[in-house]
């Protein structure tokens, strides 16, 4: 039986949904999302994970709605009362407008939204069956590695590395590549355990979208030879700088699905998973079961998420690609003066009820 096969069934009930705008400011912008909460029948299913005591409370589900868009929050409360098995619900979410008031200002938002309710709809269906997902898959959760991803400065300089490995000499990182890498900095890198580069070449969004050119893509290659290389442009100019790198190339912003996969240059070694981008839960999971199949190493990825959803994604490394070097660290490593006690890595993902 496939992994969503496995899930698909769960019977949940919704009574009301409830859509919780949260925000936080950052140097740049202000990010906004939207908690999804849905609720409706009571636990006691006779799965594993909760306890008796419970049996007759009401339960909730939540997701979290991690479009980027801040005017776009919170998401409207449709009208989802009804009976449904987790499959009926995604069928249900696939057949209505989540931008009724307004287009997305990227349509993978789209999926974007559509997560929020499906992983909402799971947690729901989880709890009503007093159970949890790594159960419900036959699997368990395993400790995640995890990196931090701090940005280096205007100019890029590796002082935020030095600042953070004072802190923590075991900590790795994530870094978005930039032209104002120079060959000093990338060969100063080389000392600061760099597993994953993200040259960020495929996004639309000139303010996000990456700038690296061919000859710094020749120094990364060189210079940190065991980094994982995310998102390069494969083009005329970068393939015979990425020619000896073919199994370190990953890919995050086009990957929405199995096709999406196939559809790539070559059968990739990697990915990036950001169960966001994949809207249901089918799509994630029949995707994770793609690449188990065929060697695909995964690594999880956020989306600056501020509730429940950054959860969601540790839970996911830590049933399918715990080793990996995760970008889901805590949030607290995002805070400005971060805290002294932040968790280390690998995570513990402790007691585990539904999704959460």
């Amino acid at each position: 039986m496939g992994l969503y096969e496995q899930v698909a069934d769960l019977p949940l009930t919704v009574e009301s949904v409830e859509c919780e705008r949260r925000e936080r400011e950052t140097p740049k912008f202000t990010r906004a999302t939207t908690v999804v909460t849905l609720s409706g029948g009571s636990s006691g299913g006779g799965g594993t994970g909760g306890s008796a005591a419970d049996a007759d409370d009401a339960v909730v589900g939540v997701g979290e709605d991690v479009t980027y868009a801040e005017d776009r929050h919170p998401a409207p409360e449709f009208d989802l009362a009804g009976e449904y098995t987790l499959e009926e619900f995604s069928r249900e979410l696939g057949e209505l407008d989540l931008f009724p008031d307004a287009d997305p200002d990227h349509e993978i938002a789209r999926n974007y939204r559509r997560w929020a309710f499906e992983s909402a709809a799971l947690d729901l269906a989880l709890r009503r069956a007093d159970t949890h997902l790594g159960a419900a898959l036959d699997r368990s959760y395993d400790p995640v590695r995890f990196v931090v991803s701090p940005t280096l400065g205007d100019p890029p300089s590796a002082d935020v590395l030095r600042t953070w490995r004072d802190r923590n000499a075991d900590l790795e990182f994530k870094l978005d590549a930039g032209g104002g890498w120079t060959p000093d900095l990338v060969a100063e890198l080389a000392d600061f355990g760099v597993r994953v580069v993200d040259f960020k070449a495929l996004y639309d969004d000139p303010e996000v979208a990456g700038n690296a050119g061919p000859d710094l893509y020749e120094r990364v290659v060189a210079e940190l030879p065991d980094a994982i290389l995310e998102d390069p442009a494969w083009t005329d100019e970068t393939r015979a700088a990425l020619a000896d790198a073919r199994d370190r190339i990953s890919w995050d912003v086009p990957i929405t699905g199995v096709e999406s996969v196939d559809d790539r240059p070559f059968e990739p070694d990697w990915l990036n998973v950001k169960p966001s981008r994949f809207g249901s839960v089918e799509s994630l999971l029949d995707t994770v079961e793609h690449c188990e199949e065929r060697d695909i190493s995964m690594y999880g990825g956020g989306q600056f998420e501020l509730g429940p959803g950054r959860r969601q994604i540790q839970l996911l490394a830590s049933l399918f690609y715990p080793d990996s070097p995760n970008d889901v660290a805590p949030t607290g490593y995002n805070d400005a003066t971060p805290a002294d006690d932040l968790p280390s890595s690998p995570l513990s993902m402790g007691e585990v009820r539904g999704f959460r």
